[in-house]
């Protein structure tokens, strides 16, 4: 019945701390424990799957494409205005519906203005909206797709108007417009401009669906609490 075993083995089989994976290779209550393979698996990844790591990937995938589309579209752009529109040039595009016109911002998005010299109220301003858009992302649930791009495309674009505000004292650079609407002029703006409130629109739109979301799951609970307790 105990056939291959010895009174060693029994002893050891009465330990409670004896370790198992002595036995490799030896045989024990009558089984040969096989050695284990030191050999990975080939394609097959050994190493464990932290669960953060997926939501990680996807924020990184988005910010990466987003960011440096935006921020090079910006930086073109703002250069060959700088050529194209210098000594008040101004071109027209889409039929002439859209002026190209060079200006230079020192106040906030779209030409609105908050002083003659608000540059260092501005680039600080900039860098805590940074730090707290980082948080935002840092916090986005997995797999909340509008929150990343929303967040990546106004990163972008604030990132595209600290350039210009830091890299000297005349403003941002703004091309495009103004446009006429019939009852008032739309401000000259730019890419990062655009980028901005794009992606401040579509936060909006992510935030008022993260409330919707809570309020269903808290009435799916309150019903089922009153299921359970009827």
């Amino acid at each position: 019945m105990w056939s291959g075993s010895t009174a060693e083995d029994c002893s050891r089989h009465r330990d409670p701390n004896f370790d198992v994976r002595a036995l490799e290779g030896r045989p024990y209550l009558g089984v040969r424990f096989p050695r284990r393979s030191t050999t990975p698996i080939r394609g097959r990844s050994t190493a464990p799957i932290p669960e953060s790591a997926e939501p990680v990937k996807q924020k990184l995938t988005v910010f990466s494409a987003i960011l440096p589309t935006v921020l090079i579209l910006d930086l073109i752009t703002k250069k060959w205005a700088l050529t194209a529109l210098a000594g008040g040039n101004r071109l027209e595009i889409l039929g002439g519906w859209v002026p190209l016109t060079l200006a230079f911002n020192r106040g906030a998005a779209f030409g609105i203005s908050v002083g003659d010299d608000s540059r260092w109220f501005f680039i600080p301003v900039t860098i805590l909206a940074l730090v707290l858009l980082l948080v935002l992302l840092r916090q986005a649930e997995r797999g909340d797709w509008l929150r990343f791009v929303s967040i990546s495309m106004v990163v972008a674009g604030a990132l595209g108007n600290l350039y210009d505000r830091v890299r000297w004292s005349r403003g941002v650079v703004d091309f495009i417009g103004p446009i006429d609407l019939g009852l008032m002029d739309w401000p000259i703006f730019n890419v990062a401009d655009m980028s901005i409130t794009c992606g401040a629109v579509l936060l909006a739109i992510s935030f008022w669906q993260e409330e919707q979301r809570e309020r269903i799951a808290a009435t799916v609970m309150e019903e089922g609490e009153s299921t359970a307790t009827g």
